[in-house]
């Protein structure tokens, strides 16, 4: 079996490259390892911004589609303290360039956008190598193959593509998040939806933080920051959920208790996400019929970036093919070479983001570069 363009992974940087494929006529094909659209949660809430993430699906004629998912009112945001006290509060007046969307319905336009049988599920790539002439084939785990001459690693952080390409692996960045949800807030737990808004909340300190986001239909979604290496989330069950939150309370002791609350009443076991990145100035030679896109490329310590620059990167990869059709490798060089410089800028941002999140004056200098943003 060959195709002509072949994309491994249906997030949504792989999504938009087909999308935006399809508008100029292009056909492509997506091989994707999950069973299904719904065979998992697609993540909580991201805030697109008008400079990439909005771009990108301009170039994808999306738009208006894009426009029906926003969450009205979800670019508050709010700084408190441990103990509570708020210390900025900024509600949404309509005029950011951020707006907010649920990163399951966000993928399922994209889906819904393309051409029936574009996407195939249950496609687990268990390997990938050159023919040679630009040619590559890959490899699946039920033994399937297909050759391509196009070949497009969209398959995020662990990609099965970067391979052919660089030999750079990601690594631990010394924090992770731990992952909780509770279900109905401003019923079931008023008092800590008061407190995380209408938005999102930030309780940062020196190491650590609990940072919350309001979703659709009062759910609040929480991502509690430690920085801590590999072997001390090691010594904690997260396959006990009891033991799994009072491990991770236990370092929030003395915090105000409706902050606390998003994680020891959380609705659902914790789930534990190691933070992990490739190097800032990650790049490659240009090889023949292959390159990569979003985390498979340019993975970094969350951001805010992530899935805009993954966008960014289909829509602009697709523009660049539609505009080579018969000069790919010009195509790919033009791309890879904007791709290198806007994702090592992202990724040095995101960089000193995170120190000023998690780093000695927790949350003061957050604080600081929030107001002059502003």
């Amino acid at each position: 079996m060959s195709n002509d363009v072949t994309i491994i992974g249906a997030g949504l940087g792989g999504l938009t490259l087909a999308r935006v494929l399809h508008v100029h006529g292009m056909p492509a094909t997506v091989y994707e390892a999950e069973s299904s659209p719904r065979a998992r949660a697609q993540g909580g809430m991201l805030d697109i911004h008008d400079y990439n993430g909005q771009a990108a699906l301009q170039a994808a004629g999306l738009m208006d589609e894009f426009r029906g998912l926003v969450l009205e009112g979800r670019e508050a945001t709010r700084f408190l303290a441990p103990d509570g006290t708020v210390l900025v509060d900024v509600p949404d007046d309509g005029t950011g360039g951020r707006p907010e969307v649920q990163r399951g319905e966000l993928r399922q336009i994209l889906l819904d956008s393309l051409p029936a049988g574009t996407v195939r599920w249950g496609h687990k790539v268990s390997s990938a190598r050159a023919l040679g002439g630009g040619r590559h084939e890959v490899s699946f785990a039920d033994g399937a193959t297909v050759v391509t001459s196009l070949l497009v690693g969209a398959d995020g952080a662990w990609s099965r593509v970067r391979p052919l390409l660089s030999e750079a692996q990601p690594e631990y960045t010394g924090r992770s998040f731990v992952e909780t949800y509770l279900f109905d807030g401003d019923t079931r737990h008023p008092a800590t939806a008061k407190t995380v808004g209408e938005g999102s909340l930030f309780a940062l300190a020196p190491g650590k933080g609990i940072q919350a986001h309001r979703e659709r239909g009062g759910t609040l979604h929480t991502y509690v920051a430690l920085t801590r290496p590999v072997e001390w989330f090691a010594g904690i069950d997260f396959t006990d959920s009891a033991t799994a939150t009072a491990g991770i309370a236990r370092e929030f002791d003395g915090w105000a208790p409706e902050l606390t609350a998003l994680i020891t009443d959380s609705d659902t076991t914790p789930v534990l996400r190691p933070l992990h990145a490739l190097p800032i100035e990650h790049r490659w030679d240009r090889s023949p019929g292959v390159t990569l896109l979003g985390d498979a490329a340019h993975l970094a310590a969350p951001n805010g970036e992530g899935a805009n620059l993954a966008m960014y990167d289909g829509a602009e990869l697709g523009r660049a093919i539609a505009a080579h059709p018969d000069d790919i490798e010009t195509a790919l060089s033009g791309y890879e070479q904007a791709m290198f410089r806007r994702s090592a800028a992202a990724a040095a941002e995101g960089a000193q983001l995170n120190d000023l999140l998690f780093g000695d004056d927790a949350p003061q200098g957050l604080i600081a570069r929030f107001g002059q943003g502003r």
